[in-house]
């Protein structure tokens, strides 16, 4: 899917405060494009109403009564311009960021309500794929990646590293399938950026999750690799049958690997649709206050 190249200048009052958006390219094919249909909608794995966040008493509200929901079959991408509150989104579902007010529903249950008990037990149905990676540099890539069983293993056996074959094989199986099978004693920090994400990705799958969250996954690494990384997420969920919710900043992408988007400006929901369904004025919208 080729995009056009260059930047297209925006009009109205976003011209004039002088901010760029890139060209749209092609949306993805959706599967949530008839959303409104009895055939083919599915039951929301995420629930989220009213969804408030202030990090302090007298701060500004970051989330002002957020709305939406994650469907089974949805790889969903959160956009919007820098500190609309995209990254404070994604962390509350599994309580990163504590909200201030409204409600969390996930499988079912309520988020807000659960103990640290059974919050660190429905985390462990939780996949995050980090910004800036999040691994252990002075492990091996087998290691960090079995480190997405920690959940589910005794402390004793945490503490020195002793895993079952059957996760041993299956993290073998996720190096392979995400091209680092080559690199399995390899320190992290031994590893290039794309390669540091690939080994994220199959932490993040080693936790068989139901949910896979996205915080920015591309924004360190260079345009081939980010394209990259977005494919093989989007095949990989795609094969493991996993919804995603993913905070990106870069449209183009969003617009090539995402059948849904969700349009965030200052803390209020702008856009929420199938990806076929944006287009440059309701990008205009959402980016008008950069």
């Amino acid at each position: 899917r080729g995009s056009p190249g260059g930047a297209a200048q925006l009009s109205g009052q976003a011209r004039r405060r002088g901010a760029t958006l890139p060209c749209l390219p092609p949306p993805v094919p959706s599967h949530s494009a008839d959303r409104g249909s009895n055939e083919r909608r599915v039951m929301a794995v995420l629930e989220v109403r009213g969804l408030k966040v202030r990090y302090n008493n007298v701060g500004p509200e970051i989330l002002r009564g957020f709305d939406f929901d994650v469907e089974a079959n949805d790889f969903c991408a959160v956009i919007g311009p820098s500190g609309a509150g995209k990254s404070t989104l994604i962390r509350c579902i599994n309580r990163l960021v504590e909200p201030s007010g409204g409600s969390i529903t996930l499988f079912g249950e309520d988020v807000l309500a659960l103990n640290p008990r059974s919050l660190r037990r429905m985390r462990r149905r939780i996949g995050m794929i980090f910004q800036e990676f999040n691994l252990v540099n002075r492990m091996s890539v087998m290691d960090n990646v079995l480190s997405g069983r920690l959940g589910y293993t005794g402390s004793l056996r945490s503490l020195f590293r002793v895993f079952p074959e059957e996760d041993i094989n299956r993290a073998l199986d996720l190096l392979d399938r995400v091209g680092l099978s080559e690199h399995v004693n390899k320190r992290a920090d031994a590893l290039s950026g794309g390669q540091r994400q690939r080994v994220g990705i199959a932490r993040a799958l080693m936790q068989q999750p139901d949910l896979l969250l996205l915080d920015e996954p591309t924004s360190a690494l260079d345009p081939k690799i980010s394209r990259d990384v977005m494919a093989l997420i989007r095949e990989l969920a795609r094969e493991y049958d996993v919804p995603v919710l993913c905070n990106i900043h870069d449209v183009q992408l969003a617009m090539e690997f995402c059948n849904r988007i969700i349009g965030l400006q200052d803390g209020y929901k702008k856009f929420d649709g199938p990806t076929e369904d944006m287009n440059r004025t309701r990008l205009e919208e959402i980016y008008a206050m950069e």
